[in-house]
């Protein structure tokens, strides 16, 4: 297991690791550039010549050597070498380079690790202690899992210790919690599994409420319960909700614990890793339980659309027509176009029911999302402008990088037309703008409620929350300063 922390000083998490990284900006790394008294002047020494013969390329590199500190103990020292120069799509605080460089280190099997992180701006800590999660995460069942005690140390842009805040802690746990969340076999983590235990995460605080197999259709919830109702354990729709006032934010959250493509059912190699199909309702409970933990002065609310797309002779199956939460009858032309299905019937909730003021929904969405934004990005597609702009500057402050997509409902609609029902579910043509499109069909059930519009971002996270072969934990420090941001009027 790898442990993840903040060491209380510098001289603590160094005196007794075996592994020191430091991680640094390549004009950072001079004698006068790291904090003075950092390590002795042979380590220094060594530690810079690594540095010097490094090229950090474009996304950062890491060179090591051993050496032998006080009384014979082996040291290893690591040189993260960062890349000065960055694009206005880029972190300021190189977040990506730096869970690149500390994803390739070589920290062996049973370890004390000191991270020092150089950041050119106090303010960055968030962004880069979160890189730090996103490349170390928990989940591990090997017989010869790594046995780390990681310690994070962060210095300013003059040499003075970063303390980290409650905020920064709270977040890296967070993120590291969701990011175990989706690494886990869908066998364990089945719909019944994941809301016992996301309800183990939010604790006694949230009022909650759980709608379950047929009552999904009493409430009128008739794309979850399609979409789940062959799978063993039955789907489901948790509602958390905290704090009074406006603005009134629902975080929704695509929770398909397993997606076998239903009766279109998925080839072979496209079917694996698809236990992160629920990382966007990981995403969103992490963000919401960073929230709590602030105690938010605003009403908040979670909803969780929990389902496994599984196959038998109860699957839902092409030419049916569903009736959703919006009243908008769906003709299945796609059955592994079974995400939007959950979100249509989450963010109609979320508009009709609890009146939310402000709308946010995650999802792994689309493969489509890869190709137009990659993995790196999410997307973003937003009814408001400012929402859009606002979900940016979150995604740099964060770390959790978006891109914005087209929001065009007057072009994209037509992908959906249905001659006997309000709409399809997929599109098409699939060279039209399938993550756009995508979005589209979820926001034309947030369309005809009885109040005004909510203002809604959705994003698009498939590819930043399970790039490879491990989740990361993506998008909870970027949903909870966007709400954060929301909340204080954008600033």
């Amino acid at each position: 297991m790898i442990q993840l922390g903040f060491a209380s000083t510098a001289r603590a998490a160094l005196g007794s690791a075996n592994h020191i990284v430091v991680v640094a900006p390549a004009r950072r790394w001079t004698r006068t550039g790291l904090p003075p008294k950092l390590l002795d002047r042979r380590q220094t020494d060594l530690l810079l010549a690594l540095a010097r013969e490094t090229s950090p390329g474009a996304r950062g590199a890491i060179a090591s050597t051993l050496v032998v500190a006080a009384r014979g103990r082996p040291l290893w020292l690591h040189a993260a070498v960062l890349p000065d120069t960055l694009s206005r799509y880029n972190s300021p605080a190189r977040a990506d380079s730096i869970r690149h460089v500390i994803d390739g280190a070589k920290l062996g099997k049973k370890s004390k690790v000191a991270i020092v992180l150089l950041l050119d701006d106090d303010d960055h800590l968030l962004a880069a202690a979160n890189a730090v999660a996103r490349a170390l995460p928990i989940y591990d069942r090997r017989a010869d899992a790594p046995d780390l005690k990681v310690q994070i140390v962060a210095f300013g842009p003059k040499g003075a210790a970063v303390r980290p805040s409650e905020r920064v802690k709270v977040t890296i746990g967070c993120a590291r919690d969701s990011a175990e969340l989706v690494d886990t076999p869908a066998s364990d983590l089945h719909p019944t599994a994941l809301s016992e235990r996301a309800r183990e995460l939010l604790g006694k605080g949230p009022a909650i409420r759980e709608i379950v197999g047929d009552e999904l259709l009493e409430r009128g919830l008739g794309g979850i319960h399609a979409v789940g109702r062959a799978a063993l354990h039955p789907p489901r729709m948790i509602v958390a909700t905290i704090g009074k006032g406006a603005p009134h934010v629902a975080l929704v959250g695509k929770g398909v614990c397993f997606d076998t493509g239903g009766l279109h059912i998925k080839a072979r190699g496209m079917m694996e890793t698809m236990k992160a199909d629920m990382g966007g309702a990981a995403a969103v409970l992490g963000a919401f339980r960073i929230l709590q933990a602030e105690g938010v002065a605003h009403r908040l609310s979670l909803v969780l659309c929990l389902a496994e797309n599984a196959v038998d002779a109860r699957s839902y199956k092409p030419d049916d027509i569903l009736r959703l939460h919006s009243g908008k009858t769906v003709e299945i032309n796609n059955t592994d176009a079974e995400g939007r299905l959950l979100l249509g019937d989450g963010v109609s909730w979320a508009a009709r029911e609890l009146h939310a003021d402000v709308i946010v929904d995650a999802a792994t969405l689309t493969g489509a999302q890869l190709i137009a934004t990659g993995l790196v990005h999410a997307a973003v597609v937003s009814n408001d402008e400012a929402l859009e702009r606002t979900a940016i500057e979150a995604g740099r402050a964060s770390g959790d990088l978006v891109h914005p997509l087209p929001f065009a409902p007057e072009l994209y609609m037509q992908e959906f037309k249905s001659p006997i029902a309000d709409m399809r579910n997929s599109v098409a043509n699939r060279n039209n703008a399938q993550s756009s499109c995508a979005a589209q069909f979820v926001y034309a059930h947030l369309q005809g409620g009885p109040g005004p519009e909510p203002r809604w971002c959705h994003v698009d996270l498939a590819g930043p929350a399970f790039p490879k072969d491990r989740a990361t934990g993506y998008g909870v420090a970027l949903v909870a300063e966007l709400v954060r941001r929301v909340a204080n009027g954008g600033d």
